[in-house]
């Protein structure tokens, strides 16, 4: 009787104890699965997209990738898990076992137990296809597309180390990083090329102005930059090499190479031109800028290495930047980087600290109201200073060896075109 109670007892406690569930398989990235070094079958749940099937008689191939990783895993299952949505481009979300492979390109592999079109895919209307490779100005037409492709996948990936890999060396260098307005009533470069800014009501009522000024999206935030710049450049006279040693320090920081540059003034690059056998759409002549079939002809005739070009005539060139006072060709201490297939990648100056120097170019340009302000920075404790402005897609451009900077850019932006 007492060993009956006791049986009782035990399977009422069995029965209201909770049972065990199955344990879920593991949400994993294709990197992270890609990752795993000793598989042991462990059970995990990867999504993606398809980039390829092949249907065998007794097994189905694919391969999915999640944009986490530039390779994809590749998922092994029974055919009889083949389905007629399971195509190109579909988005899929599939259970298995992750198991070592027995390929040896691969170190693992996925044996799926479970195949979920979560998102179907024609590949008769989706523009990218199995097995090609479409330049880059094809893959152009859909931004909203173009990145589940290795080729822009790698672009992005580069861009992101870039990014990082400078915005570091300031960091660790003492910079403090600063956001400028993307809306200024300052004309920077001055060459009046801006974009207004409206808003849509004054279609209706025209008189008003939201901003009370005009304003325009900006094309550099240097000038805001200098309102906040708190330091002294390292070097106590104006002199034109004082940025040199910084460029290539930054550079070599962003993509570990040692840079090798020359240095030529404008009156010599103008020499070079007028004496080279090439025929230029634009003829070279010293007071006229420099376009990008004379910066990268300079860079070709100096050896195919980064090349600083200095001192530009005054008339070229902005009223913040500082007067050489070298007549009779009179030249600003300013300063272009051109580098191998792309031309300029960078331009600076030295900037005029001098009050009264910069209040004439300003009177002579018309423009002492609108940069009081800026007047003011050297009424008030002024010093020596300048920088320096980098074009980053240029870089990029640079570094893959890519023509087209709208290549580089995730959602260009062109004359007759703004997608999305």
């Amino acid at each position: 009787m007492l060993g009956a109670r006791c049986l009782l007892r035990a399977l009422r406690s069995c029965s209201s104890a909770p049972c065990p569930r199955p344990k879920p398989p593991a949400r994993l990235s294709v990197r992270d699965a890609l990752r795993v070094q000793s598989p042991s079958g462990e059970r995990v749940t990867v999504q993606g997209w398809v980039r390829s099937v092949r249907s065998q008689k007794e097994v189905l191939f694919l391969h999915v990738n999640d944009g986490s990783s530039l390779e994809s895993l590749q998922i092994v299952a029974d055919s009889n898990l083949e389905s007629r949505e399971l195509d190109f481009g579909c988005s899929v979300e599939i259970q298995g076992q992750l198991v070592k492979s027995p390929y040896k390109r691969q170190n693992v592999e996925l044996k799926a137990e479970k195949i979920e079109v979560v998102g179907t895919c024609d590949p008769k209307d989706f523009p990218l296809k199995y097995k090609d490779r479409p330049p880059l100005e094809y893959l152009r037409q859909f931004p909203h597309l173009r990145c589940r492709t290795n080729a822009l996948g790698s672009i992005l990936r580069v861009r992101s180390e870039a990014t990082a890999a400078i915005h570091s060396f300031f960091k660790d260098n003492g910079f403090v990083h600063i956001h400028t307005p993307i809306i200024t009533s300052n004309d920077c470069e001055g060459a009046g090329e801006l974009f207004q800014v409206e808003p849509s009501s004054k279609i209706k009522v025209p008189e008003e102005n939201f901003f009370d000024v005009p304003a325009f999206l900006t094309v550099s935030g240097q000038l805001h930059l200098e309102v906040m710049s708190g330091s002294w450049r390292g070097s106590s006279s104006p002199s034109q090499r004082w940025f040199s040693p910084a460029v290539p320090r930054m550079l070599r920081s962003a993509t570990n190479s040692l840079l090798l540059a020359k240095s030529i003034s404008y009156t010599e690059a103008m020499e070079i031109l007028k004496q080279a056998s090439q025929n230029f759409t634009f003829t070279p002549e010293w007071g006229v800028d420099l376009y990008t079939e004379h910066e990268k002809y300079l860079v070709e005739h100096c050896g195919n290495i980064p090349v600083f070009v200095i001192n530009y005539p005054l008339s070229l060139k902005p009223f913040y930047m500082r007067d050489n006072e070298d007549g009779p060709q009179h030249t600003v201490a300013a300063v272009d980087l051109l580098v191998p297939g792309v031309g300029e990648l960078f331009g600076g100056s030295l900037r005029e600290e001098r009050y009264h120097f910069l209040e004439q170019r300003l009177a002579r340009s018309g423009l002492t109201e609108a940069y009081q302000w800026y007047l003011d920075l050297r009424r008030f404790g002024s010093v020596p200073h300048g920088g320096f402005g980098m074009g980053f897609e240029r870089y990029l451009q640079c570094i893959l060896g890519i023509d087209n900077i709208k290549d580089v850019i995730p959602f260009p932006r062109f004359t007759h075109s703004c997608i999305l």
